[in-house]
């Protein structure tokens, strides 16, 4: 028996032998205005990312609850790079489906387009390839979705334009109630997964358990091909009287330390404020939960996708490029995580 042939049959034999996963390393960027910054670029650099994630705006209701509106529109001080793609993203908020109907999503949609070509020259560029659309869509909202991103589709002006999507994990598990968007690639967005807002210990970022929940048995039969998308981010969850009272933004985790001002409660992640904190919006007696993410914890994340995700090559993308988050991992961490598929 030929050699080639005895080692495929060892491979079918025994799970230790996985298909070897070809891993394209970006970012997502996240902010209000696109500026050079030396480390970040220095990231795209030495991770020879081929593209970049730009968030462009958020689609919201006006005030009066009656049309869908930019909000906080991305602003160009300078072009992005030469040598990296630019892939716009929109980010639609779910509630916005609920009150749209058909002729005013076909609107939309032609909108957006016209406002993407326009910020993507601003950023320097002729052209782009790839537009991903952000949304949370739910059971209710999908076929509204859905039908928004056929419209796109069909526009003149995207029609050479691959359009992708965001995807939730529970959106993997409950594929028969979520549905499956009418595109060919979505992003599979690994953050986010625990409840927000339930006091306790846990870390909503990252929960390895609620990964297994959600895609161990179902990842693999997924039916359209799949990038990934990792948490670099950090914030502070704040509960008063154990009720939560949202994400402060302006907390530094070297206050924590601080005992004067903050007490380490017995479970992980809590801290009890002893003073008020007004800077911060914070009152006396507030519970902080400093929630981060840890090389460890992405390396397991990238393990457990290693095994169960069905993409052989795809875009691996940290969320999102920023000199403070990227001060917690070097370079070397991030290429740990990069070489674990």
């Amino acid at each position: 028996m030929r050699l080639p042939i005895l080692l495929t049959l060892i491979c079918a034999l025994f799970s230790g032998c996985k298909t070897e996963k070809k891993p394209h390393p970006t970012f997502y960027y996240w902010k209000t205005v696109y500026s050079q910054n030396k480390t970040e670029q220095q990231y795209l650099e030495k991770m020879q990312s081929r593209s970049l994630y730009v968030r462009m705006m958020d689609i919201d209701l006006s005030p009066d609850g009656q049309q869908a509106i930019p909000i906080s529109p991305i602003t160009f001080k300078e072009s992005v790079p030469q040598q990296v793609n630019i892939i716009p993203v929109v980010y639609i908020v779910n509630n916005i489906l609920n009150v749209t109907d058909s002729t005013a999503l076909k609107t939309l949609a032609s909108k957006i387009a016209v406002f993407v070509q326009a910020k993507v020259q601003q950023a320097g560029k002729k052209d782009y390839q790839e537009l991903q659309i952000d949304c949370d869509w739910t059971k209710t909202t999908k076929d509204r979705y859905f039908y928004f991103l056929e419209q796109l589709k069909k526009l003149p002006q995207l029609r050479n334009k691959e359009i992708t999507v965001t995807l939730r994990l529970h959106q993997v598990k409950n594929i028969e109630s979520s549905g499956i968007p009418p595109v060919k690639k979505a992003m599979l967005m690994c953050y986010n997964m625990g409840n927000l807002r339930k006091y306790g210990p846990q870390n909503s970022i990252l929960d390895q358990a609620e990964m297994n929940l959600y895609l161990k048995d179902h990842l693999k039969n997924y039916p359209l091909a799949l990038d990934v998308a990792l948490p670099l981010f950090k914030w502070a969850v704040i509960f008063r009287n154990k009720q939560y009272a949202g994400i402060s933004k302006r907390l530094q985790p070297n206050q924590l330390q601080d005992k004067n001002m903050f007490k380490k409660l017995e479970q992980p992640l809590l801290y009890q404020l002893l003073v008020d904190l007004p800077q911060a919006g914070l009152k006396k007696n507030d519970i902080v939960r400093w929630e981060h993410i840890t090389t460890k914890q992405l390396l397991q994340t990238a393990d457990f996708l290693s095994a169960y995700l069905p993409s052989t090559e795809f875009n691996l993308t940290f969320y999102h490029l920023d000199e403070q988050l990227l001060n917690d991992f070097k370079y070397d961490d991030l290429q740990k995580v990069i070489h674990r598929f």
